[in-house]
């Protein structure tokens, strides 16, 4: 199997091509490598995947057209994981141009090299933060997501039409998933997880939005793989009894699908800070601040649609998941 994924060398997709790469499939990766975060940790992640003889990296951004389209022409990937994207709620506020380049313009450029190349299946990621104002939980795919509280937010579902007119125009097989704070070794440095470890240990004060009154459905990494493998080896087909009246905007009269990845459990921000407390074996000192702008209050998954098509429920409790981000830290800057 050849397949494509973007963002090969960020936090989900350097996971996932080292598990494709594993089970002996030929994998194509795409990166540009960007600064939005540390690069050095991106380049370990990509180390790892070059010993493999069976990865080929490109260094390109999505929105290149003629170089993507080129990729596609050479490379003739069967199926894409499309996981490139700039990520990030409150940077969409400070970067907003970023976000139309890279989940925009370089979306469009991928699903133009998937309709061209007669890919069998393009899989990409989208986020819980399409719910936005939606206070209805669990977030279940069939609710509305009209209302997102920031452009980040207003980009994954930009994406989830423009996969649906490729599904319709063009019978271009879609699924999106909408990943549901996800953690984990490699994790991305600007999350949650990732700043309060860093800065418990080096004795600095963690930030506190809204004061702690903020629940998120933290997903652990190995879930997430998990999760994106199955789905990938099922390709949606048209839904013979979709109807308009009321639409089901998880499915479609289109080869077109929606699926949440979530732990479905969510976590109060104050036992996430109490358990790595107890991992660290440290106290932390706690910054009390208001909620962010594009802030959400809770995500909470309904994963009941996964379940059923493809036989899978994310489950890594909380306590064990940060247990092993914590010795994964540790190992890696050596603390």
């Amino acid at each position: 199997m050849s397949i494509l994924v973007t963002g090969c060398a960020g936090f989900i997709g350097g996971h996932l091509c080292h598990k494709l790469l594993e089970q002996g499939s030929e994998v194509i990766g795409l990166d540009n490598l960007n600064d939005y975060y540390d690069p050095s940790l991106k380049m370990r992640q990509l180390d790892r995947l070059k010993a493999f003889p069976n990865f080929r990296f490109f260094k390109v951004d999505l929105a290149n057209r003629p170089e993507i389209a080129k990729i596609f022409a050479s490379e003739r990937p069967q199926r894409v994981v499309n996981l490139a994207a700039q990520a990030g709620v409150r940077y969409s506020i400070q970067n907003p141009a970023a976000y139309i380049d890279s989940n925009l313009t370089g979306f469009a450029n991928i699903l133009e090299g998937c309709r061209h190349n007669q890919v069998e299946h393009l899989v990409y990621a989208s986020s819980s933060s399409v719910y936005g104002a939606n206070t209805q939980t669990p977030f279940a795919t069939h609710h509305s997501v009209d209302h997102p509280l920031s452009l980040y937010a207003a980009t994954k579902k930009a994406n989830e039409l423009m996969a649906h007119s490729y599904s319709h125009l063009y019978n271009l097989p879609t699924t999106g998933l909408r990943f549901f704070t996800v953690y984990g070794p490699w994790g991305r440095p600007d999350m949650a997880i990732f700043l309060f470890t860093k800065a418990i240990l080096e004795g600095r004060s963690i930030q506190v939005f809204n004061h702690g009154r903020m629940r998120r459905d933290f997903t652990y990494i190995d879930d997430i793989v998990d999760g994106v493998l199955r789905v990938l080896d099922r390709v949606p087909v048209p839904n013979p009894e979709w109807a308009n009246h009321p639409p089901n905007p998880s499915n479609s009269f289109a080869p077109y699908r929606i699926y949440n990845i979530g732990n479905n459990n969510p976590v109060e921000l104050m036992e996430l800070i109490t358990t790595l407390e107890k991992c660290l074996g440290l106290e932390a000192k706690k910054e009390f601040l208001p909620i962010q702008m594009g802030d959400m209050l809770e995500t909470y998954a309904d994963v009941d649609d996964l379940i059923a098509d493809v036989g899978f429920k994310p489950a890594t409790p909380i306590a064990e998941g940060i247990e092993k981000f914590v010795a994964w830290y540790r190992d890696f800057y050596k603390v």
